[in-house]
């Protein structure tokens, strides 16, 4: 589980097989890699990725058939890209952002990025797979980093969200162009609500209403 508040930024290139180089470039690689083990869990652009091999200044990490399809490590790419970084929250850490899987839902592709006077204004398109979870002033991850909604048009399936120059330049949303594609996990409390409330057809249950709420506590 990790909280969607980048710790550094590193670039990925592909090796043989499903094998990709993870390497830090910014910030000292010691947020990444000073107590960095085998088998660990990095979100890699928002990708849970575990740690096969530990190098000087990165890791090796294998992405598998499925991962590839719904990720944009599946995008052609020709040369090492930026990714945001961020080792796996511990117990009693700090969640700065929400609670982060590092289970992509679908890719998005960035519509337009705005500067105004205090923030970015950025624009992403949302695939089915994660448009029903996005609601404004709610959470979304877009490449791992957790951010809050500012505006959704369900018709277009586009959202908004205000990043603060501080994210904007510490992280890869700097390098992001019109066209560029991006990772994007709903937030796994909308997911959880959205399963219980489809229940089987054949199955007995009270209604959710506000006095059932109430009695059970959540009024």
């Amino acid at each position: 589980m990790f909280t969607g508040i980048i710790q550094a930024l590193g670039t990925i290139r592909p090796l043989e097989g499903n094998y990709w180089q993870i390497s830090c470039v910014r910030h000292p690689c010691e947020v990444i890699m000073g107590d960095l083990s085998y088998g660990d869990s990095v979100a890699v652009d928002g990708i849970c990725l575990t740690v096969e091999e530990i190098l000087k200044d990165g890791f090796i990490a294998t992405a598998s058939p499925e991962t590839l399809r719904r990720t944009t490590l599946g995008k052609e790419q020709t040369e090492p890209k930026y990714v945001n970084l961020e080792t796996s929250l511990r117990v009693g850490g700090k969640v700065g952002g929400h609670f982060v899987m590092g289970h992509v839902d679908g890719i998005g592709c960035m519509v337009s990025a705005q500067q105004t006077a205090t923030a970015w204004e950025m624009t992403f398109t949302a695939p089915d797979a994660i448009a029903h979870y996005i609601v404004p002033k709610g959470s979304i991850t877009v490449n791992g980093i957790s951010l809050t909604v500012a505006d959704y048009n369900p018709e277009i399936s586009q959202f908004t969200v205000a990043v603060i120059p501080l994210t904007y330049v510490e992280t890869n949303l700097s390098y992001l162009v019109n066209g560029s594609w991006v990772n994007l996990e709903g937030d796994i409390l909308g997911k959880y609500v959205e399963k219980f409330l489809k229940f089987p057809t054949n199955t007995t249950r009270e209604e959710v209403t506000p006095a059932f709420l109430a009695e059970h506590g959540y009024l």
